[in-house]
């Protein structure tokens, strides 16, 4: 007797099974090698590492503290309105500055300025904060993070790639705003 020519079909169902197991790990494998890929990817001067405009000096009157808002440098196109980033922003004397992240300390509800009092209010936990940022009272255990910032001509710039947290402080070897 001799051996019918051809595949049987186990030996095809085993193929077939092979090629769909094989279609399915490349579908799961290429959103990580683009994830693990990712850094290569990245542009010089945008994300992690951007300068973002606050505006014109001048919408910052001296000895006052007021909310303003730029754009994540890290945005991609579904962000929508969460995109904009709120931040304080404290003019001290001529070209000295503190921009203060709108989280509070403790559990990053946003602050609000109550410039009667001079003082930051977090409403969640009642962490109270001075002009300067630095801790009154409440929960939080430090001041309000700050934003590192220079003066671009006419133009009050942040470091704005990623929250200012003490780990983003730590990392950078910074606990003060950088002024240039």
């Amino acid at each position: 007797m001799s051996e019918p020519s051809g595949l049987s079909r186990r030996s095809a169902l085993m193929k077939l099974g092979i090629l769909i197991n094989g279609g399915i790990a490349a579908i799961l494998a290429v959103p990580i090698v683009g994830y693990l890929l990712s850094p290569l990817r990245g542009k010089a001067g945008q994300g992690f590492d951007a300068w973002v405009s606050l505006g014109p000096l001048a919408q910052f009157p001296e000895g006052q503290t007021r909310l303003s808002k730029f754009q994540n440098p890290s945005v991609s196109p579904s962000d929508g309105q969460t995109a904009e980033i709120p931040c304080w922003v404290r003019r001290v004397t001529g070209q000295t500055f503190q921009v203060f992240a709108i989280n509070c300390a403790h559990l990053g509800c946003p602050v609000r300025w109550f410039a009667q009092s001079g003082l930051f209010m977090c409403p969640c936990h009642g962490g109270v904060y001075y002009a300067d940022g630095s801790r009154a009272s409440g929960p939080p255990e430090r001041g309000l993070f700050q934003y590192p910032y220079r003066v671009d001509g006419d133009q009050l710039v942040i470091h704005a790639g990623e929250l200012p947290t003490l780990a983003a402080d730590a990392a950078a070897g910074r606990r003060k705003p950088c002024v240039g």
